[in-house]
């Protein structure tokens, strides 16, 4: 994959000078913020999931390492 460098000129985005693409080509376009624009770290999944973190009883052990044998039958690991 190769990164191109432009600007959105009049809500279009125009590469910077040299580059060129063939008509038709597919692109994703990924915004480049300044410093100020970052999003501030959220909460930690743990965090985010605290209030149902243990809420079940009674599991095994190694419910989370085994899960598809518990759930689906499948062979131990």
């Amino acid at each position: 994959m190769m990164a191109y460098r432009g600007r959105v000129k009049n809500g279009v985005v125009v590469f910077e000078q040299g580059t060129s693409l063939p008509e038709g080509t597919l692109v994703r376009i990924e915004a480049a913020l300044s410093a100020a624009e970052t999003p501030t770290e959220g909460p930690t999944l743990a965090e985010q999931f605290a209030d149902v973190i243990g809420a079940v009883p009674d599991l095994p052990p190694d419910m989370a390492a085994q899960h598809d044998h518990y759930l689906h039958a499948a062979p131990k690991r």
